[in-house]
């Protein structure tokens, strides 16, 4: 866009300029909605598989017909909570990961995070992560005496993760996610 006489500013935000780092990870107007669609279709397949794993029945075949009750499992040793606030003893502010995981018999809590962010942020992202929840763990250990710990899902918006992370399919939907939200505003 360079000498072209173009406007080099974002088309719907008006704010920034409007390159594909901008566009798939940090408009403000895609952030309302279309961040928010492609993060929860990760989150949506972490809760599936999870269920999968732990014998919860599932009513779907497929991940991506499938969009998570805020409890499932309740009743049986293992409870999964969807994007549920925490109840805490005092005040914090971060106290709602995306997927919880209550293992009654084990005496454990699993806290689940999942994250897209622009490919140069997803360390930064993760550290952030961390630090957001160390007082919600810290807290849960402290109330109800059980093992708790905080499992994060960092992915840049075309696929870059951090670590040694197994998450191909993770990393394909995070993809996808992208090029839809491209597309969207492309076209």
């Amino acid at each position: 866009m360079l000498n072209t006489g173009t406007d080099s500013k974002c088309r719907l935000c008006q704010q920034f300029d409007e390159t594909i780092d901008h566009t798939i990870s940090a408009c403000p107007i895609l952030a309302k909605e279309q961040y928010i669609k492609r993060h929860d279709g990760v989150c949506a397949q972490i809760h599936f598989n999870i269920r999968k794993e732990t014998g919860v029945q599932l009513d779907k075949k497929h991940w991506y017909e499938y969009f998570p009750k805020s409890v499932t499992g309740q009743g049986g040793n293992v409870t999964i909570l969807w994007n549920q606030q925490v109840q805490t003893d005092r005040i914090i502010s971060n106290n709602k990961p995306g997927i919880i995981i209550r293992d009654n018999e084990k005496r454990t809590y699993m806290l689940i995070d999942a994250a897209i962010s622009g490919d140069r942020n997803v360390i930064k992202k993760e550290a952030e992560k961390i630090l957001k929840y160390k007082d919600l763990t810290i807290e849960i250990q402290h109330m109800w005496n059980v093992k708790t710990k905080v499992i994060l899902v960092i992915i840049g918006a075309t696929g870059t993760i951090s670590g040694n992370h197994e998450v191909k399919e993770l990393q394909k939907t995070a993809i996808l996610g992208t090029a839809h939200i491209l597309r969207k505003v492309l076209t």
